[in-house]
């Protein structure tokens, strides 16, 4: 069967717990999805055409008093950011906006406390897939409004993308707005000073990075004669660190693939085994940071950004991010990009996210009425118009960016920039596609290079067929039984248990309820 048979034809959700968490919006320098044929919208900037006209919401009677809303979303940031933003925000929309904001790290329990105690404020977002698919007993249980029948009424919200939206409906239906994102970022970060010393060119191949590994860790690649390099810097995260990219480049389905004609979970297929043991094969080389298991984001990147370590694998994105902090330690330092690389067969493969990574829901109990639910919507549906989503995704234009060759440069004065526009720019609905905001304009050549890889990495990414499929187990006992998965494969690739042993976990996943969720799965695949 080729690897992107059926996978292929849906986007993926992360039906997995374990591959969900840690997207909390916490995505450096991405300035939405890249362009795709078919998905035709007016961009901000130049002169106003028609159809950029046509985007813009009907206007309101003149005078007419600013519309009252009260809005809860998780903060990425330190800060709670000021209003600079918020007030701009305002006069565009004619809305006095509340914004509750609460830290990422504890958002959930802030979330769950409100949701049980009825206090949740008109306007929701959730922290990211995984809370998602937590929120859907509640869902169903009638607390939410369902906004499917009103997008048409709304000329830029009924520009989100169909299969997007596909991908956040609860037993067929719509209650969400989507925070979009681009389907398939992830690659290789590396220190090409490195590279070129030791005269290696990109890796291209699974074995091409096996062996950068090593060779940053054993051939002094800084050239300060001391052992004190490593090759990969990697985290606790299976899904969003180096674990799930690489199984990728192996061909693993992403979360679910199909075998004897059935879906069944990725790490039940052999290329799953294989992306174990190259990890496996890395760690025991010492070629990456031993802890990994227990390795913060913060302390990976600071592996990186100190010049110990010269891969990382992630979101090519990150880039930006990581070559201003490793400057600040090694001046004469150059960072570069690398995403297609082929696997034993010879393929190139990777995965890919659903299109979104996060939503917003609107609470019954603090929406009395349609008429009110409308008012509200009307707020998104200006959102999505090229000036208010350039607002609250860039910031002020000759403040926090200017315009190049029609995109958006962001200032040099970065952590102003972050401050004061970042709390908001985790809430923009949809994409530069839909909501005709600026694209990002990069002068890193390395950042300009993964936008290409990006776009590249869509003809070949593996996409989940389970994207829009439910299971009452999964929501009941899926990340429980992730856990099991997560612990065996960390366990494996640090030599703690062989393939026995890793079996032995599969099938304690299998008889505590996984089979369920592989039967509940299968029944709605088939439907």
């Amino acid at each position: 069967m080729q690897r992107q048979s059926k996978a292929s034809l849906l986007l993926s959700v992360a039906i997995v717990a374990g591959l969900l968490a840690g997207c909390a919006g916490k995505d450096e320098g991405n300035g939405g999805a890249s362009p795709s044929a078919g998905n035709e919208s007016p961009k901000a900037g130049g002169s106003p055409s028609a159809s950029a006209e046509a985007s813009k919401p009907a206007e309101e009677p003149k005078n007419a008093d600013p519309v009252k809303i009260t809005i809860m979303l998780p903060l990425n940031i330190a800060e709670t950011p000021p209003d600079t933003i918020k007030n701009e925000v305002e006069k565009l929309t004619n809305t006095k906006l509340t914004y509750q904001f609460f830290p990422a790290d504890t958002y959930e329990e802030k979330l769950n406390a409100a949701l049980a105690t009825g206090a949740l404020p008109e306007v929701t977002y959730l922290k990211n897939q995984s809370t998602f698919i937590q929120m859907k007993g509640a869902i169903r249980d009638g607390q939410f409004w369902e906004i499917g029948p009103y997008l048409s009424e709304f000329p830029n919200l009924s520009k989100l993308k169909p299969r997007i939206l596909d991908n956040t409906k609860v037993d067929g239906k719509l209650y969400s707005l989507y925070i979009g994102r681009p389907l398939a970022r992830q690659g290789l970060i590396y220190r090409k000073d490195w590279a070129d010393k030791l005269n290696l060119k990109a890796p291209e191949t699974v074995d091409d990075l096996v062996a950068m590994a090593k060779a940053f860790t054993e051939k002094d690649p800084d050239g300060d004669g001391k052992p004190n390099t490593i090759g990969l810097a990697d985290r606790n995260d299976l899904v969003y660190g180096a674990f799930k990219t690489i199984a990728s480049w192996f061909g693993t389905p992403n979360n679910w693939g199909e075998k004897d004609g059935q879906l069944q979970p990725d790490f039940t297929f052999p290329q799953y085994v294989q992306a174990m043991d190259t990890m496996k094969q890395i760690r025991d080389a010492k070629a990456m940071n031993q802890d990994f298991a227990a390795t913060s984001k913060t302390d990976q990147v600071a592996l990186f950004t100190s010049g110990k370590a010269g891969l990382y694998i992630g979101a090519m994105s990150d880039i930006d991010s990581l070559n201003k902090d490793l400057l600040k330690n090694v001046p004469t330092a150059v960072v570069d990009t690398q995403a297609l690389i082929k696997g034993p067969d010879g393929q190139l493969s990777t995965w890919a996210i659903p299109g979104y990574n996060n939503v917003v829901l609107f609470p019954k109990s603090a929406i009395k009425d349609e008429a009110r639910l409308k008012e509200i919507l009307a707020f998104f549906d200006k959102m999505m118009t090229p000036e208010v989503a350039n607002m609250m995704f860039w910031g002020i234009e000759g403040t926090h960016y200017t315009v190049v060759d029609g995109k958006a440069k962001v200032s040099d004065d970065k952590e102003r920039t972050e401050r004061e526009v970042k709390g908001y720019k985790d809430s923009v609905i949809g994409e530069s596609e839909t909501n005709g905001m600026y694209e990002g304009y990069y002068t890193l050549e390395g950042r300009i290079r993964a936008e290409q890889f990006a776009l590249e990495n869509e003809k070949i990414a593996i996409h989940d067929p389970a994207a829009a499929l439910d299971s009452p187990t999964y929501t009941e006992k899926g990340q429980e039984l992730q856990n099991l998965i997560t612990d065996a494969t960390y366990q494996y690739i640090y030599g703690k248990i062989d393939k026995a042993g890793f079996d032995k976990a599969v099938e304690q996943w299998r008889s505590r309820g996984g089979d369920k969720i592989v039967e509940e799965l299968n029944a709605a695949y088939k439907k």
